[in-house]
C-alpha cells in the first residue's frame, strides 16, 4: 500500500495530511515560519508521521511550498542578468522590462533561421562585463529561440567552458516553447533569481528523506501538475503561485462534482478565489502574474485578497475595515489585535482559546460608540462577508469582459456566473455559509477543509508540457524543451496526424526524463496550427505548431479513516 503525505505551507499555517491510498488517515498543522520555511514544513512532518500505522513503509511527499511565491514578491533572488538576442524589429530598450538587458549581435527569424551567426567574441566580453557588474545568475533568451534554441545553446557552451560559476544557466527555451519576447525574458529572469533559493531548499528536504525514509518529493506548480523536486531545480519559476493551485486540486479531489463553482481558501491572512468553469478550472491564458511581473508559467485563474480569519480589524463608529495587514494571533490566543476569529469564538460559533479576552477587546472597541461585544462581532463577521462578495462579484464581472480559458485552453463565449460555493481553510466552516447566504447560492465545506490545500498537493500527479514545431519547407522539426532540432524524413509526406503522433511520443519521452511513466492515451494535444507557406503562387511546404500535455489531474480522496 502506497502512502503520501501532502503539506501545503500558508500564510498563518503549514498544513499537513497523510494518504494510503485514496483514503486520509490523519491531518496535522504547524505555525509557518516565513524567514525559515524548511521549519515549518519539518514541524509538519514530524507531526503527521506519528500517524503513520507502518513506521517503516516508504513514504512519497508531496509539497505545496510558497518559497518561489515568496522569492519573487520580496525580491529576495540573486541579482541577475540577461542575456537577450533581439534581433531585428523592435527596440529592446521599448521592452520596459525592469532587468538589467545585454544585447548581444545574431538572430534566428519567426522560421527558425539563422540569420545573422552569433557573435561569440562579443558575448564573451558581455558575460566578463556582467560578472565584474557583480551579478549573481545569468539567464538568456532569444526572440525565437522556441523556434530554434542554437544561439541559447552556443551561450550556454561558453558558459560552461568559461564562465562555470553562472552554471546552471536558465535559458528561455526550456521555460516555454510560446512566443513573447517580453514575457519570456521575465520567465527566465525570475527562474535564475530564485533557482539558489530552491537548491537551497532542496538541499534541507534531502536531509529529511534520509531521516524520515521519504521517497521521491514532488512540488506542486501553477498549474496544478506536480515536478519531482531534482526537476524543479531546473524550473523552480513552474512552483510559483502553488497555493491557489493546491486550493484548487483539493477541491477536486474531495468533490464528485463541479461544474460553475467558486473556490474560496480562507486562510490566517488571505482567502484566495478561484473559479471553474463547466467542471474545469479557469486557467490564464497567457501565463501567471506575480507581483506586477508577467510570466510564461502555466497556471490557474486565481485572485487574493487581504482578508483572513487572523486580518486585523479597525472599526472608528463608521465602519468596520479587516485587512489587508495581520499583526498577529487573535486576541483569544493571545494576541493584541482584534481579528474575525475573535468574533467568531465571542458569539460561540468556535470553541478555540479564551472567549473573555475576546468579549473584553470587543467591549473595548465598541464602547466609545456604544455598541455591545456581541453586536460588535456581529458587525465583524457582515463586513467579513460583504468584503468577500463583493470580490467574487467583481472578479465576476472583470472576466466577463474577455475570453475564458479552461485548463485544456479551451475558449468560452458564455457568461460565466456561479451556482455553487465551495469552501475550504480555517474558518471556512463558518464563514462559507454566510458569503454562499449573501449571494443567494448553495455551499459545500469540503471534508477536511482546513487540511483541504493539503490534500489537493498530495493528491496532484506529475505533468509535463510540451512544444513541437515542424517547417516542412526547412525540413526541420524543433522541441525547444528537450533541445531537439532534427531533420523531417520525407518532409514532403509530413502531416499534421504524424505531428500529433511525434508530439505525444516526445511528450512521452519528456515525462519519463521526469521519472514518469504515461499512458498515451493520457496525453492531449491543447493546441495546433498550420500554416501553408506560400512562395510566389505555390504553396511550398507547411508550419506545424502543437502543444502537448500530461494533463494535470487529482486522485478522488475518500474522507474516511481505517
Amino acid at each position: 500500500m502506497a502512502y503520501i503525505v501532502g503539506i501545503d505551507v500558508g500564510g498563518t499555517n503549514t498544513n499537513a495530511v497523510l494518504l494510503k491510498d485514496d483514503a486520509v488517515l490523519a491531518t496535522a498543522k504547524a505555525p509557518t515560519n516565513h524567514k525559515q520555511l524548511h521549519v515549518g514544513t519539518i514541524k509538519a512532518l514530524a507531526s503527521i508521521l506519528k500517524f503513520m500505522p507502518e513506521p517503516e513503509a516508504e513514504i512519497t511527499l508531496h509539497l505545496s511550498t510558497t518559497l518561489a511565491t515568496n522569492a519573487v514578491v520580496e525580491g529576495k533572488g540573486e541579482p541577475t542578468a540577461a542575456v537577450i538576442f533581439p534581433g531585428p524589429g523592435r527596440n529592446w530598450e521599448e521592452l520596459g522590462l525592469p532587468f538589467k538587458l545585454f544585447p548581444v549581435k545574431g538572430s534566428i527569424d519567426h522560421r527558425g533561421r539563422e540569420t545573422a551567426p552569433l557573435d561569440r567574441d562579443q558575448l564573451r566580453k558581455v558575460i566578463k562585463k556582467i560578472k565584474g557588474m557583480g551579478f549573481k545568475a545569468l539567464a538568456g533568451v532569444g526572440k525565437f529561440s522556441s523556434r530554434n534554441p542554437q544561439h541559447e545553446l552556443e551561450l550556454e557552451d561558453l558558459v560552461r567552458h568559461e564562465f562555470s560559476e553562472y552554471l546552471p544557466l536558465t535559458l528561455g527555451h526550456r521555460l516555454s516553447g510560446r512566443l513573447n519576447f517580453p514575457r519570456r525574458i521575465t520567465t527566465a529572469v525570475l527562474n535564475a533569481a530564485i533557482a539558489g533559493i530552491q537548491a537551497e531548499f532542496a538541499e534541507m528536504i534531502r536531509e529529511v528523506r534520509e531521516l524520515y525514509k521519504i521517497g521521491r518529493v514532488f512540488i506542486l506548480k501553477a498549474d496544478g501538475g506536480s515536478i519531482e523536486l531534482e526537476e524543479s531545480l531546473i524550473r523552480p519559476i513552474e512552483t510559483i503561485l502553488s497555493g491557489p493551485a493546491a486550493s484548487l486540486m483539493g477541491a477536486q479531489a474531495l468533490c464528485d462534482e463541479i461544474e460553475n463553482a467558486v473556490v474560496i481558501d480562507i486562510g490566517g491572512t488571505t482567502t484566495e478565489i478561484s473559479l471553474f468553469y463547466h467542471g474545469e478550472p479557469l486557467a490564464e491564458k497567457e501565463g501567471a502574474e506575480i507581483s506586477g511581473f508577467a510570466t510564461l508559467v502555466p497556471a490557474f485563474f486565481s485572485r487574493s485578497m487581504g482578508l483572513g480569519g487572523d486580518s486585523a480589524v479597525q472599526f472608528y463608529g463608521k465602519e468596520v475595515t479587516i485587512g489587508p495587514r495581520r499583526d498577529g494571533p487573535p486576541v483569544v490566543l493571545g494576541g493584541t489585535t482584534i481579528t474575525p476569529t475573535d468574533a467568531v469564538v465571542a458569539l460561540d460559533e468556535a470553541s478555540i482559546g479564551d472567549k473573555e479576552k475576546a468579549l473584553s477587546a470587543l467591549k473595548a472597541m465598541g464602547a466609545p460608540y456604544d455598541i455591545n461585544p456581541i453586536a460588535m462581532a456581529e458587525k465583524i463577521i457582515d463586513a467579513f462577508s460583504q468584503k468577500a462578495i463583493k470580490t467574487i462579484n467583481k472578479i465576476y464581472a472583470t472576466i466577463n469582459t474577455r475570453p475564458v480559458y479552461t485548463v485544456s485552453q479551451v475558449m468560452a463565449a458564455e457568461v460565466l456566473k456561479p451556482d455553487l460555493i465551495v469552501g475550504m481553510g480555517g474558518p471556512a466552516a463558518y464563514f462559507i455559509p454566510k458569503i454562499a447566504k449573501g449571494m443567494g447560492l448553495p455551499y459545500k465545506v469540503l471534508p477536511h477543509y482546513e487540511a483541504a490545500n493539503a490534500i489537493g498537493a498530495a493528491a496532484s500527479r506529475p505533468t509535463v508540457t510540451l512544444t513541437l514545431r515542424a517547417d516542412t519547407a526547412l525540413g526541420k522539426m524543433v522541441i525547444p524543451e528537450l533541445d531537439e532540432i532534427t531533420e523531417i524524413s520525407r518532409p514532403f509526406f509530413f502531416n499534421l496526424e504524424m505531428a500529433r503522433e511525434e508530439a505525444i511520443n516526445k511528450t512521452i519521452v519528456y515525462a519519463e526524463r521526469t521519472g514518469t511513466t504515461v499512458d498515451p492515451k493520457e496525453i492531449e494535444i491543447t493546441e495546433e496550427e498550420v500554416f501553408n507557406m506560400v512562395r510566389g503562387f505555390h504553396t511550398i511546404g507547411k508550419l506545424y505548431t502543437l502543444k502537448a500535455q500530461l494533463k494535470p489531474e487529482v486522485r478522488p480522496v475518500k474522507t474516511g479513516r481505517f
